[in-house]
């Protein structure tokens, strides 16, 4: 059986404008040229974080859509980082690439996944990520158990005290002596006198008497 012919698109991502792709983009076409690799594509990000969701980094976004069409079948980048920063998406779209026919390089980990080697190895990964996922919740669910069992609040800690909210409702009903119009502290002044936002000062003072 003839090996599957390899249309590889590859994939460079720097995150600030004084960065280059330049770099990234000569070593993978040095690397798609030694071992025969016929490029589709060149897809780059600049200034994008990879931090950032799939759809918020538009170029990644199409190597994406272009694998899951087989345009592509091979996809090739400088490193796992590349792909982007949160460890469950990288493997979420690492998982994705069989059943969509694709394989890929990561050159800086020297992986390929067109190979056994490099399926084992991100199966592996995959089944790391997935194991560490359920510990950090069983890790959560536990802790919020232990709290409740204590008798600890759950939630957001209130931001402002009975103490600054009866300030609050004072100051409102007190005549401000810096107001040439005379009258009552108004929201902003209450807001700058107590030290909290304009928008407490209108939660605390809706709120009923």
């Amino acid at each position: 059986m003839a090996p599957k012919k390899l249309r590889v698109g590859i994939y460079a991502r720097v995150s600030t404008d004084h960065q280059s792709t330049v770099n990234q983009l000569d070593e993978l076409r040095r690397v798609a040229e030694q071992r025969g690799w016929h490029v589709v594509e060149v897809y780059e990000d600049h200034a994008v974080s990879g931090a950032k969701a799939r759809d918020q980094r538009p170029a990644f976004q199409r190597l994406c859509t272009d694998a899951a069409k087989g345009r592509i079948n091979h996809i090739a980048a400088w490193s796992l980082d590349r792909l982007g920063r949160s460890s469950r998406d990288v493997i979420n779209f690492i998982s994705d690439l069989p059943d969509q026919g694709a394989s890929l390089y990561l050159h800086k980990e020297q992986l390929d996944t067109s190979t056994p080697v490099g399926k084992l190895v991100v199966t592996v990964m995959a089944g790391v990520a997935e194991m560490e996922r359920s510990r950090i919740i069983e890790r959560i669910n536990a802790g919020l158990a232990r709290a409740r069992k204590e008798g600890k609040k759950l939630g957001r800690k209130k931001s402002v005290t009975p103490k600054i909210e009866k300030k609050i409702i004072e100051l409102s009903r007190t005549v401000n002596p810096d107001n040439p119009k005379g009258g009552n502290y108004g929201k902003h002044a209450i807001a700058r006198k107590v030290g909290c936002g304009i928008s407490t000062v209108q939660r605390v003072l809706s709120q009923p008497a």
